[in-house]
Formats: structure tokens, C-alpha cells, sequence
């Protein structure tokens, strides 16, 4: 942190100190929280893919991964096998992961991604504080700080899956604090890094650059700035990665802007000109639902106690990811815990940073208390909200029907899950339920299922050697989210099928979780075992149905695959 010391005043180490404090407590429970929720196996698939995706850069094979093949458009509406050496730059063009590859060449495990999710989280919010004290007394630097860590959409992104989205705070702050500094050397350099973390992310750029010239601050430098993040953004998305795959625009344009656009195969340029011609479907996304556009922005405000709401700046900035978010069809985007959320988060804060410096009057005793009265809310709202399941060992997933599952259970069933899948050898090909790909994705060939098939090197189709399954998981979520009752009426009948059949014996069975290999006999034991539990779930199933149908379920958490 010395280089960070050197751009805060010498008389402001108290201050410096205290961010650290923020700093440290922030990384420390977050850290604890996101590794119980993997070891617990409460993470999910996307953890898994981006494990792939760096265990694949680490032996040379750089962005394949399998898992992301089996989640394209081709592998789930077409029918097509997933294969080992799919690109993931065919979905997101995420070239500063290879900035990580010493850190995981080191630490060459699922676990890396959380330290590394949560320590760029951690050191945006001192990059934060530094850029507050370019304008801000230490007191006033420290609160919008604290603010920052205290954010559900902080906090609760960074609680999910590993996300190339986890990048953006830090590369934008640091981009904001060179701008503030004039040090453009380090300026373009982080803009380059915002640009390099997903492609989308040149939509918080050209916000940058939108401010620059309508501020007047540095105009020509804010035209280079839309040019070059408007340039990188269609030349990516219209040239380089339809020559990979039509995957993205067919998943994302296609789907999530389907309202503007016609073709199945849209690029960005038929995305905004389809803006442009249908002005009431824009109006109509844009403003409705009403509610719901304005819970979001009042979460997205709550801890900096709704100072950004008076901020042009924050609008500015902010405003370009914001629309993006409104103008997509659906309402998945629109929640503080996906990681979507982030890209809000520097223009905001940066906002308010200006916005205080104007009106340093405001900062009394009284509107402290306020603030105080936001940030305990918006903590509150985080814990309640148990963000991706991370805090499902304190709060009930639902109430109606009644679904939670306390820590002690949880670590008991991730104790049996170990027992079994370490039997499956780190070089076999697999395929897993979707909490336990996290696991065992460090590996060249794993799907989920219920997929058997996978292409491999040689580019022949094979089975794979291994299928494994949390039944347990998935029967005592099933009562009451869709997604795990999904799971179970796709994997228990392959499961029995392939059993019946003979093409995999059934090696294990222990708490719920099964372990078949293809091409052995099954252990008396655990056939046994699988018989039994077979019957067991399709006798609960039966009795769980009418509540299933129940229109007054209550969920808690957000089940997020």
C-alpha cells in the first residue's frame, strides 16, 4: 500500500489507517462468508466455468472450457455436444484474466477466485478513499469508504460466484484517481484494464467520457474516451467474436434486447439503431415496470444516504450502465445481487465524492445520524436478503414452504460429498450436478447433467467416466424453487436409466449424493443404497407436489445458478 499512501497527504495517516481497518474487516468477513458457501457447496456452476477457464490458461489452452460450451446457445437450443476446446471469448471478452494467471499459477484452485474476488472488492474501497481525499477532509473520505463496503450491491455480488465483473470498481476508481491526479499514463492504462475486463464494460467508459466533455474538465481527452470504448465495444462484438462464435450475440443481443431487434443474430449496431426506430419499446423498457426501476435505484443509493440521487455526475456516469440495465428485457439484470450491479457502483460513488465537495455544509451531526440510519439498513437488507445463498446457514431460503438448512447440516452433508468425490480421479472426465462442478472443475472434460457426451481433444464424442449428483440437495430444495425441482425431474431418471441399463455401475451412495462410473459393475452396497433412495425421493416428491402449487410461497434468497 505504499503507493497508495503516496497520493494521500502526509498529516492524513489516521485517516489512512482507519480506511485500512474498513478495508480489513470488510475482506475478512466477506472471506469467511464466501468460503463457507464453497466448502459448503453452495457454490454454483458459473464458479466452476471460470475455474475451468483458468486451470485451462495455466496449461496453454487459453479461454477453453467445456462448461461454457455446454452453456452456449449451440449446446442448449441446437443440440450440439459441448466440446472440450470451446472459447469463452466467444461469450465475454475477458482478456485480463491472464493478468491473474501468476496468482493462480501459484494457487491452483477454486478457492483463488474467491481471495481474488474479494481482495479487488477490498482494495477498490482504498482506492475509493484516496480518491475521496482529493477533494474530502479524512472524516467525510472514511464514511463514503465505509459506505462503499457497507453497499448491497457491494457486498452482495461479491458474495456470488467468481465474475469477471469483479474487476470494474478497482480498474475504474484507479482510472478516476489517475484522472484526478493527471497522470495519463496511468489513466489510459486503466482504461484499457476496464476495457480488457468484460466487453460490455466499455458502456461505464464512454459514461467517463460523456462527463469529461459535458463538464468542460479535459473535453478532447472525454471525446477519445467515448471513441475509444464505443470503437472496442462494436468492433469487439460486430467483428472479433462473431469469427469465434455466433454465441453472443445470440445469447445476450438477441435475448436480452429482443424487444429492439428482429434478426436471431443481432451485432450492437442493430441493437442501438432498433433503439432508435422503436422509441415507444424504448420508453416502455426504459420507465416499467416503475416499481421496480425505483427500488433498484433506491438500494443502488441507500448507503451513501441517497446523495448520488442529487449528483449530475452520478448520473452521468452511472447512467450509461443503468440504461443498459433498464432497456434489457426481463427482470434478472435488475437485482443487487447479481453482478450486474457493479458496473453502478464507481459512477455513484464518484458522484457523490463531487457532490460533497460542493457542499461540505451538509455534513452535520444530524445528517450523519441519517447516514447512519442508511448504512444499517443497508446492511440489514444484505443479511435478509441472503445474497446467492451465502448466508443460508442464518437465514431460512423460505418460509412457505419452510426451507433452511442449519450450518452444522451443512457441513455434515459437505463431509459426505468429499468422501465421494474424491474417489473420481483428477484426470477423468465428468460430469456433476450443478453445486458440485465448483469442485471438480479443475479438469479438462465436465459437463452437467443430465449430458453424458462430451467431445474431446481428438474431436470424437465420447461418455464421460464419471456421473455424480447431489440428490440430497436437490430434494430438499425442490419444495420450493423451480430450478432445483428442474434438476431432479432431469437427473434422477438419467441416473436410473443409465444404472438399469448397465452403462455405469453405481459405486457409492452416501447421503444423499451418488457416484456411478461408466462400464463396472455396481457395488452390491451401494445399489442397495441407491434402491432405497431412489424410493425415498419419489415418495417425498409425491407428498411435496400440492405445495409446490401453493401460490403463496414465500422465498427468502435468490436461487441463482
Amino acid at each position: 500500500m505504499t503507493f497508495l499512501k503516496s497520493l494521500i497527504p502526509e498529516k492524513d495517516q489516521i485517516g489512512l489507517q482507519r480506511s485500512y481497518l474498513l478495508a480489513a474487516i470488510f475482506f475478512t468477513i466477506v472471506l469467511l462468508i464466501s468460503l463457507n458457501r464453497y466448502f459448503v457447496f453452495y457454490a454454483s456452476y458459473d464458479h466452476g466455468l471460470f475455474n475451468q477457464v483458468f486451470w485451462n490458461n495455466l496449461h496453454g489452452r487459453f479461454f477453453q472450457s467445456s462448461l461454457t460450451s455446454a452453456n452456449s446457445v449451440a449446446s442448449l437450443e441446437d443440440g450440439v455436444i459441448p466440446t472440450v476446446h470451446f472459447l469463452h471469448l466467444a461469450h465475454h471478452f475477458v482478456l485480463d484474466f491472464l493478468l491473474w494467471i501468476p496468482l493462480y499459477a501459484v494457487f491452483p484452485h477454486p478457492v483463488t477466485l474467491i481471495v481474488l474476488q474479494v481482495g479487488l472488492t477490498t482494495i477498490a474501497g482504498l482506492v475509493l478513499y484516496a480518491l475521496a481525499r482529493h477533494y474530502l477532509q479524512p472524516q467525510l473520505s472514511l464514511w463514503i469508504t465505509g459506505s462503499y463496503y457497507a453497499a448491497i450491491a457491494v457486498i452482495s455480488p461479491t458474495l456470488a460466484n467468481f465474475y469477471e465483473q469483479c474487476q470494474i470498481p478497482l480498474f475504474t476508481f484507479a482510472l478516476l484517481l489517475a484522472l484526478e491526479k493527471q497522470r495519463w499514463g496511468w489513466f489510459w492504462l486503466c482504461a484499457l484494464l476496464v476495457l480488457g475486463s468484460r466487453e460490455d464494460a466499455g458502456i461505464v467508459l464512454f459514461g467517463v467520457g460523456v462527463y469529461l466533455v459535458l463538464s468542460r474538465r479535459h473535453p478532447w481527452t472525454g471525446l477519445a474516451v467515448c471513441l475509444t470504448s464505443f470503437s472496442y465495444m462494436a468492433i469487439v462484438t460486430s467483428l472479433i467474436v462473431p469469427q469465434i462464435s455466433t454465441d453472443s450475440s445470440r445469447l445476450y443481443f438477441a435475448h436480452r434486447f429482443k424487444q429492439f431487434v428482429d434478426s436471431p443474430n443481432p451485432t450492437i449496431m442493430q441493437v442501438l439503431w432498433g433503439m432508435v426506430t422503436r422509441p415507444i419499446a424504448l420508453l416502455s423498457s426504459l420507465f416499467l415496470p416503475l416499481d421496480r426501476r425505483l427500488s433498484y435505484l433506491a438500494g443502488q443509493w441507500l448507503s451513501l444516504a441517497f446523495i448520488p440521487a442529487l449528483s449530475p455526475t452520478a448520473w452521468t456516469i452511472a447512467g450509461f450502465p443503468l440504461l443498459a440495465l433498464f432497456l434489457q428485457s426481463g427482470l434478472s439484470a435488475l437485482s443487487l445481487n447479481l453482478r450486474y450491479a457493479l458496473a453502478v457502483v464507481p459512477g455513484l460513488f464518484y458522484g457523490a465524492v463531487l457532490w460533497w465537495s460542493r457542499h461540505p455544509h451538509w455534513f452535520t451531526p444530524r445528517f450523519r445520524r441519517f447516514w447512519s440510519v442508511c448504512l444499517v439498513f443497508s446492511i440489514v437488507f444484505t443479511v435478509t436478503n441472503n445474497p446467492n445463498r451465502a448466508l443460508s446457514f442464518m437465514v431460512p431460503d423460505s418460509i412457505r414452504p419452510w426451507v433452511f438448512v442449519p450450518l452444522t447440516r451443512q457441513w455434515n452433508h459437505a463431509h459426505q460429498i468429499n468422501q465421494v468425490i474424491r474417489q473420481i480421479p483428477a484426470d477423468a472426465s465428468v460430469s456433476a450436478s450443478t453445486y458440485l462442478i465448483p469442485h471438480l472443475s479443475s479438469r479438462r472434460a465436465i459437463i452437467r447433467l443430465p449430458r453424458l457426451q462430451i467431445r474431446d481433444d481428438r474431436d470424437q464424442v465420447i461418455t464421460v467416466d464419471y456421473a455424480v449428483a447431489d440428490l440430497w440437495q436437490m430434494q430438499e430444495y425442490q419444495k420450493a424453487f423451480a430450478d432445483s425441482l428442474a434438476d431432479l425431474q432431469a437427473t434422477l431418471p438419467t441416473l436410473e436409466r443409465i444404472s438399469a441399463d448397465g452403462t455405469y455401475g453405481v459405486l457409492d451412495v452416501q447421503d444423499g449424493v451418488v457416484l456411478m462410473q461408466k462400464g463396472v459393475s455396481s457395488n452390491p452396497e451401494a445399489l442397495a443404497a441407491w434402491q432405497t433412495l431412489k424410493a425415498e425421493i419419489k415418495q417425498k416428491s409425491q407428498s411435496q407436489s400440492s405445495a409446490r402449487l401453493d401460490p403463496n410461497v414465500d422465498r427468502l434468497a435468490e436461487n441463482q445458478i
